[in-house]
């Protein structure tokens, strides 16, 4: 250390010339959030993910199966039975329609986003390892079922940096607190801290409950950028003693986005700034305002935007699967098609990337109520054998069906794809190899496909 005398001889002159954005980069070396090309060609530049928490039944949404109806209360066949104690097969509550020009069946609770059935790429063929909501959660979220390993839209910020300086370049909307496993939904794990997601909990309005400590209102914004530039030397100066420490690069970046997001976030988060026009069709409802949220921070140059359609898994439909699934997706029908119009209007859509779906799917048959029904009424159990996502946007071929799970909707048989084949297939319309978009760490080469994964050429436009 060093004296004080010598601190303000070495900063003191200099201090109001310092420029605001950038301080501690400039104190520092490189900024890892600036904006980076793709390294092939890229079909979009953002993705939204909008995540529907707890696993939603794939045979009530968006993969019809009539056989259920012709065996309805009768037992699948054994070579279809889980380790799980279930029923017998149970159909869908719900009529199956055909949308758009390509015909695609979709649910009649689904009606709203089925006007945009010639957009949507429907995978019905994937599966995943384990039929529980932790390591399903952390595989679709991260590749790897146990081990610490960087987020999906880690990966996407630590590649492509962040068109925004002034918010984060990966932001989850999650309302009422955290999911299961909590924040290692979106961390950068050994990846530095910088790529971290940044949670937003959107059940709140208010700004300063929505973003924490967002505003400081007891320092003036000169004396902010004189504390700034002061702990920039001092970072320097402890910098140049410990290289390569990754922990002081990332609290480096977050006080510096901290101060940053004064100017933005304020704007950003603030709805009523959009006309009445835009905010009726998305609805005054939690998921309505995380998606036109959702939709301002991309518009922002956010690059990746994960929203959560409960953090209290309300898809996890063990009871009452007629009821629930109708009221889950009458809270997101209209919001999200609200959003995929509203990306079109707005010239997004072509290059930005739209999934949707959950950590994996439901059994195509009644779960007994000795296991996990509350009231003895008809809901399905955890399927990881065979569940659907759709995609949407930049180099997705709309109106189109990829893949197929057997005649009752059980276990995916043709075409099928594995959580490492979406991510190796999304990180290849974002213009990367997967096999060698690596970080090397702990003296190997890590990649969100770990040794796994095939693009799913098929889905590509």
């Amino acid at each position: 250390m060093i004296s004080r005398r010598e601190w303000w001889r070495r900063i003191g002159a200099g201090m109001g010339q310092m420029g605001l954005v950038g301080v501690m980069q400039q104190a520092l070396g490189a900024n890892p959030l600036a904006p980076r090309r793709p390294p092939l060609s890229a079909k979009v530049k953002r993705v939204i993910h909008i995540f529907c928490n707890g696993g939603p039944s794939h045979v009530d949404t968006f993969d019809p199966k009539p056989a259920l109806t012709k065996y309805a209360g009768q037992p699948l066949p054994t070579h279809l039975r889980t380790e799980r104690r279930t029923g017998a097969a149970m159909p869908s509550p719900f009529a199956f329609k055909r949308f758009g020009k390509s015909g695609l069946e979709i649910s009649e609770v689904f009606s709203k986003v089925g006007a945009h059935a010639d957009d949507l790429c429907v995978i019905r063929s994937m599966h995943t390892e384990v039929p529980n909501h932790e390591p399903s959660l952390m595989m679709m979220n991260c590749g790897a079922t146990q081990q610490s390993r960087p987020s999906f839209g880690s990966w996407v910020v630590y590649g492509l940096g962040s068109e925004n300086q002034n918010l984060p370049g990966f932001i989850a909307l999650c309302p009422g607190g955290l999911p299961i496993r909590g924040a290692r939904n979106w961390k950068s794990a050994f990846l530095p801290g910088a790529y971290q997601g940044t949670h937003i909990d959107t059940r709140e309005t208010e700004l300063d409950k929505l973003v924490a400590n967002v505003q400081n209102r007891l320092t003036a914004r000169e004396d902010q950028e004189r504390q700034l530039a002061l702990l920039a030397a001092m970072n320097k100066e402890y910098a140049e003693q410990r290289a390569e420490d990754q922990a002081l690069e990332a609290r480096v970046q977050s006080f510096e986005l901290a101060f940053r997001m004064q100017l933005e976030a304020e704007n950003v988060f603030d709805l009523s700034k959009e006309p009445a026009s835009i905010r009726e069709p998305y609805g005054d409802t939690l998921h309505g305002r995380q998606l036109l949220m959702a939709r301002r921070l991309l518009e922002k140059g956010v690059r990746v935007v994960q929203v959560w359609h409960g953090a209290g898994q309300p898809w996890d439909t063990h009871d009452d699967i007629a009821k629930r699934v109708r009221n889950l997706a009458g809270e997101s029908d209209q919001p999200i098609a609200a959003l995929l119009t509203d990306l079109k209007q707005r010239g997004m859509f072509d290059d930005t990337l739209v999934l949707w779906g959950g950590e994996f799917g439901r059994t195509p048959v009644v779960e007994l109520p000795a296991f996990g029904s509350n009231n003895g009424t008809a809901g399905r159990d955890h399927n990881s054998y065979g569940f659907s996502v759709w995609l949407a946007g930049g180099g997705v071929k709309g109106g189109t069906v990829h893949g197929a799970t057997d005649e009752f909707g059980f276990r995916a048989e043709v075409d099928r794809v594995h959580v490492h084949d979406l991510h190796a297939t999304m990180l290849h319309l974002l213009g990367f190899d997967h096999e060698r978009f690596t970080f090397r760490y702990a003296g190997r080469d890590f990649r969100l496909t770990d040794v796994h994964g095939q693009v799913v050429r098929n889905v590509l436009a």
